[in-house]
């Protein structure tokens, strides 16, 4: 309910808009509705050619005089003047968007962002599991050469010794491993191309 207060001081409630009985509220949707099917496209293209290509703001701007239609709707349903008043309402809105963005200091787009470093505990754990799930798509060999040598922290020799191959041998398998390995991790995301 809506509480207003007349001339007097006297408080009165009358009913919002929405919760009027009888049908109101379809009425109300009824009216939006063909207000966007005879002129929405129209006054989204006219917003967003306002304020130079921003769709996102254009569809809010639209929103907001679809809203604003609703406290007129006495006056526009039955008139011409709906198409006129709502370009109107449209560019009175984006007037206000930029004098908003004058007085508010200017945003940095994310990607313009420093990242601050964070140690983060939930990332470094996804990431350790999906480079688990890619060891697990590697050979049994390449598999375990990785895990010697760069988990376990083993030397070539040693790696060798507990393999039970020549040096060489484990070498080669390492670096075939690491290649396998890194086209695992491409696939699903956590490396790029260019590493």
């Amino acid at each position: 309910m809506r509480r207003t207060t007349d001339t007097v001081g006297a408080s009165t409630e009358h009913p919002t808009p929405l919760a009027q009985p009888g049908g109101e509220s379809a009425d109300r949707e009824a009216f939006v509705r063909g207000l966007y099917e005879q002129h929405g496209a129209d006054l989204l293209r006219y917003a967003a050619r306002l304020l130079g290509g921003d769709w996102h703001q254009a569809e809010d701007a639209v929103q907001e005089a679809a809203a604003r239609a609703l406290n007129h709707l006495n006056f526009l349903r039955n008139t011409d003047a709906a198409r006129p008043w709502l370009f109107t309402v449209v560019r009175n809105l984006v007037i206000d968007h930029h004098r908003a963005r004058q007085i508010r200091p200017a945003e940095v787009p994310a990607a313009e962002r420093p990242e601050t470093p964070t140690a983060d505990q939930i990332d470094r754990m996804l990431t350790s599991q999906v480079v688990t799930n890619a060891l697990r798509e590697l050979s049994a060999q390449h598999e375990e050469v990785i895990r010697l040598m760069h988990y376990s922290r083993y030397s070539v020799a040693d790696a060798a010794k507990h393999l039970g191959v020549p040096p060489g041998t484990v070498k080669s398998r390492s670096y075939y491993a690491i290649r396998a390995l890194k086209a695992a991790l491409m696939t699903r995301g956590v490396l790029d191309a260019t590493v």
